[in-house]
């Protein structure tokens, strides 16, 4: 099998359905097709998943010029496709997204190979439109995608999950926040924008720590992101010690990622697909501020996760003049809290890696014959 995936938000929910589908058959060859220079190379390759790079660029929105060396990357980028594609002779092509994909994905289709699409957020880009044309199966995370796939094989199957965060929904609140150095039994709100960070997010939290932990009663769980990490470091350690010791702030989480959301009582994030699997999960009400200078698929995300009642959507321009207010009125009413944490369980799907692994072996088996093992 072939994987042609995109960057950041595209790898990790590639990654948890190879591996479950690993377990399905050990035996099983995977090759991941990537952009050359792109970041996911690296989590691909600690996998244990060889890694090929191949040209690609985008050719909407991005203007004349661009669009036509785009053009250029893309037809160099068709030929290296191609060439993997006949060396490997893949019983299937798995896509997540990112503009490698249509290369791979036009190679696939033009001889014969099944190509399965995975859709993480709920509204499909450009690129995952175009290469879902070409698609025997598509899969996708919320219900409300349905409408953008008229006339294909469309499953439900929920964002999957690493097998770390998995195992973190077991964990209990008082054990994830001692882990962290936090009180056991103090209500937790989590903040996080990413690897690199959320800059409004970091400033807004930390201008209103003070009267978070004083005034609302609550203390904090801080991934600050790598940009910012130095400047927010330093403004913590200017804060009352009262206050540091209710505040826990850090660059990243690698393998911790699934205790903060098990420590936490509310998050405040972006709303990247990810929050489409891991909010459900460990059935937490957020504050979604969607990320405002790229396509609006954020919006969309976070929007899904308003509808069902199991967040309250924020724009970015308004985060620093808002969030203790909408903090100090969420932990003051638990009731409410306690009504949007159900509405968030409802959206749960912790079998959705699994879920995907069967379709996949599904639609390789019905290309099997004649096929290499």
């Amino acid at each position: 099998m072939i994987s042609a995936g995109g960057t950041g938000g595209h790898v990790y929910p590639a990654l948890a359905p190879i591996e479950a589908l690993r377990k399905l058959n050990p035996h099983l060859e995977i090759h991941w097709v990537g952009a050359v220079g792109g970041m996911e190379a690296d989590l691909v390759r600690r996998a244990d998943i060889p890694y090929t790079p191949i040209h690609g660029a985008g050719v909407v929105g991005v203007g004349a010029f661009k669009a036509l060396i785009g053009i250029f990357r893309l037809a160099v980028g068709f030929l290296q496709a191609m060439g993997i594609v006949l060396r490997f002779r893949p019983h299937a092509l798995f896509v997540t997204g990112g503009y490698t994909a249509v290369a791979v994905t036009i190679a696939c289709w033009l001889l014969r190979v099944p190509i399965a699409v995975y859709l993480p957020d709920v509204e499909p880009g450009s690129g995952v439109r175009f290469v879902a044309r070409f698609a025997s199966l598509v899969m996708v995370t919320l219900p409300d995608s349905r409408k953008y796939f008229t006339g294909k094989q469309v499953v439900v199957t929920g964002y999957p999950l690493r097998p770390e965060i998995i195992a973190a929904t077991q964990q209990s609140p008082q054990q994830a926040r001692a882990h962290f150095g936090l009180q056991p039994d103090k209500r937790t709100v989590f903040v996080f924008g990413g690897s690199r960070g959320a800059r409004s997010l970091n400033h807004a939290v930390l201008s209103h720590a003070e009267s978070l932990v004083r005034q609302a009663g609550v203390q904090l769980l801080h991934i600050s992101g790598t940009l910012d990490w130095e400047a927010v470091q330093k403004a913590r350690q200017a804060l009352p010690t009262d206050v540091q010791s209710a505040y826990f702030v850090t660059p990243y989480l690698h393998e911790d990622m699934g205790s903060a959301f098990a420590a936490a009582d509310l998050v405040v994030a972006r709303a990247g697909a990810s929050t489409l699997g891991e909010l459900p999960a460990f059935a937490l009400p957020a504050i979604l501020v969607p990320y405002p200078h790229a396509w609006r698929y954020q919006k969309v995300n976070a929007d899904a996760l308003a509808q069902s009642g199991a967040a309250i959507v924020q724009p970015d321009e308004q985060l620093q003049a808002n969030l203790f207010d909408l903090i100090d009125a969420l932990v003051q009413e638990p009731t409410r809290l306690a009504t949007m944490r159900q509405a968030a369980r409802s959206l749960a799907q912790p079998n959705a890696a699994e879920r995907m692994a069967q379709a996949l072996a599904g639609l390789m088996t019905a290309n099997s014959v004649g096929k290499k093992p």
